[in-house]
């Protein structure tokens, strides 16, 4: 009597890349939602660097809608890993989508895996056309030394992971799916001013700028524009200098603790139907 043994399961990594790949899929069959996903850093930049278009007091070749668009690169990230996903979850709970998918060999480990490569491949393509944009239109230089490339990869990697996370671990919070795009705009639109995203953080009263200094947003910002602007544009910062370590201390730290909320607040189930 043979004995048919029954083939391992895929590993988890490999379960959540290949969850990335059919959520990258699926975002790309949803027409609107890819126009609207990726045009509105473009759009906002537009609108900003037009009407403060001028040269920085004190910083001659530098004009302010040049720190706009290294900016609104944080906003793009906030926006589509924060919001987008916590808004995406709380529908595909409430929908049963989550309940079903649950019953597959897709742990919630390789969920988190997949929803971060989904973000991390729209958010280069919603940066590519910010930074495009910031070019072509308010004369921004992109880099040519890799060592702001490679800046650039580290903070990319790690606001990416961040914000994925804690859009996961805020999705599970929300009461219901359409109560979810109000719940988690207003944090998201509060940030851009606290953080210096929609405005200089040098003229921001101190007690807001200690309190963006505790979220990753602020750090976000000034990450990009170290990489994007001239290093004598770090004097605008509220330590005059880049800070990279600490950035990295920061968004790093951000990443272990939505890691954890994540796990611990991420549900399957709708909550009226479990």
């Amino acid at each position: 009597m043979t004995t048919t043994l029954a083939a391992p399961l895929p590993s988890t990594l490999r379960i959540g890349l290949a969850r990335g790949g059919l959520e990258i899929r699926q975002f790309f069959r949803e027409k609107d939602a890819v126009i609207f996903t990726f045009t509105l850093p473009a759009f906002l930049l537009l609108m900003l660097g037009f009407i403060f278009d001028e040269p920085l007091d004190g910083f001659p070749g530098t004009t302010v809608s040049q720190i706009f668009a290294a900016s609104m690169i944080a906003y793009g990230i906030l926006s589509t890993a924060f919001l987008s996903v916590g808004t995406g979850i709380a529908a595909d709970r409430e929908d049963g989508t989550l309940k079903r998918l649950h019953g597959t060999p897709v742990t919630a480990t390789a969920y988190l895996i997949g929803k971060v490569l989904l973000v991390m491949v729209t958010t280069a393509a919603e940066i590519a056309l910010v930074l495009g944009v910031g070019a072509v239109v308010f004369d921004l230089e992109l880099p040519t030394d890799a060592g702001r490339w490679v800046t650039f990869g580290w903070l990319f990697a790690l606001s990416v992971i961040a914000c994925t996370l804690f859009g996961i671990a805020v999705s599970g919070l929300v009461r219901s799916a359409k109560s979810a795009a109000a719940v988690l705009n207003l944090p998201v639109l509060a940030l851009q001013f606290v953080s210096g995203i929609f405005v200089d953080i040098a003229s921001l009263p101190e007690t807001m700028v200690k309190i963006a200094s505790v979220f990753p947003v602020k750090w976000m910002g000034q990450g990009f524009r170290s990489v994007f602007l001239p290093d004598e544009l770090a004097a605008q910062e509220v330590a005059g200098q880049w800070e990279h370590g600490r950035i990295a201390l920061v968004l790093g730290a951000w990443c272990v603790a939505g890691l954890v909320l994540a796990l611990a607040t991420f549900r399957w189930n709708d909550r009226r139907t479990a």
